[in-house]
């Protein structure tokens, strides 16, 4: 142990009110603790809704803890679980090995004894060591203060947990140890327990969190713009092709569209006689319409492949007037490079 006196943390997952047995249970067992030199710190997570994420960082300093709550309706309550959360998200596991762990779960409804072996399962899995706890179910917390025998368990489990930490007592590794080394390890995040804790303050503050959310949007504008940029200038991008190929014809007019899958808008040429327009926008009512890969307009514009060819083998879609669709190849003759 780290000196004579012992601590121990009561983490209380009930919701405060006055006739909750559980606190009742946990005042007599922070009473007996304390008689015998123990350190208690209670922690009353429902005061601190927002910090329960830096919680885990106060189990650094614990030789063993209580884990109060109240079965109201059913299960352990969510402050309870968003605890155990943090512990498996933000807490320091070889720690957390080295701490023993008391439940405590009293019931004002059905569930109370499954409410407990949540919280024990739930320890182990983290890797922690369990101590025998305390449940039952109390209709009115009036028979628990005025029965004796009831008080006389509570003191003798508060008493048993001392012992179990003074003494070292060990526990049987348990199944759901090893199925958590196998098959449950969380994914490692590379950080040192005191970066995790910082972390862990940063994730319960809510001005922080709120200041990341707006820089994230910003960053996302900022790439946004810049990929709007990086679209429009490869909008450059086989004009100058189309108007070196370009062959006149006389009395000819056609206005073609061109959807590269891999680009945001069409490639529009127009035909008239022996002026040529190319660029990338929209085109309401085009004579033709086609549609096609960038490798494919690549092969067309580099000589490998004409548009006739690349029509027939079902690599180029079109619709519309298809003697105008012929007539491309003759009025673009592109080279093949070498």
């Amino acid at each position: 142990m780290r000196g004579v006196v012992l601590n121990i943390n009561i983490y209380y997952g009930g919701r405060g009110i006055i006739d909750d047995p559980t606190l009742f249970v946990i005042n007599k067992m922070q009473e007996i603790l304390e008689e015998l030199r123990v350190k208690v710190t209670r922690y009353n997570l429902y005061e601190s809704k927002n910090a329960i994420p830096t919680l885990p960082q106060t189990l650094k300093n614990a030789d063993g803890i209580i884990l109060a709550t109240t079965v109201e309706w059913y299960g352990i309550g969510g402050y309870m679980q968003q605890f155990l959360d943090a512990c498996w998200l933000f807490g320091d596991k070889e720690k957390i090995a080295e701490i023993y762990m008391c439940p405590v779960v009293m019931s004002t409804t059905y569930g109370e004894r499954e409410a407990k072996l949540n919280l024990s399962t739930a320890w182990e899995i983290l890797g922690g060591l369990p101590c025998s706890g305390i449940c039952g179910y109390i209709e009115n917390t009036v028979t628990l203060e005025m029965n004796e025998q009831y008080i006389r368990i509570i003191e003798k489990k508060a008493e048993n947990m001392y012992r179990s930490i003074n003494q070292h007592i060990a526990c049987f590794p348990a199944s759901n140890q090893a199925v958590k080394q196998k098959i449950a390890v969380p994914k490692s995040n590379n950080l040192t327990p005191q970066e995790t804790e910082q972390l862990s303050q940063y994730v319960s503050d809510d001005s922080y969190v709120q200041r990341q959310k707006q820089d994230i949007r910003e960053l996302t504008s900022l790439f946004q713009d810049m990929l709007d940029e990086e679209v429009t200038d490869n909008e450059e991008e086989y004009l100058a092709a189309f108007k070196k190929a370009f062959k006149p014809q006389t009395d000819f007019r056609a206005e073609y569209s061109f959807a590269i899958e891999e680009k945001k808008r069409k490639l529009v040429v127009s035909v008239d006689g022996s002026l040529l327009e190319c660029s990338y926008g929209s085109c309401e009512k085009p004579d033709v319409e086609m549609q096609l890969g960038k490798a494919t307009m690549e092969d067309i514009v580099n000589g490998r492949m004409t548009f006739q060819r690349a029509f027939m083998s079902g690599v180029m879609k079109a619709k519309g007037d298809f003697k105008l669709l012929r007539s491309l190849d003759q009025l673009f003759g592109f080279e093949e490079k070498a």
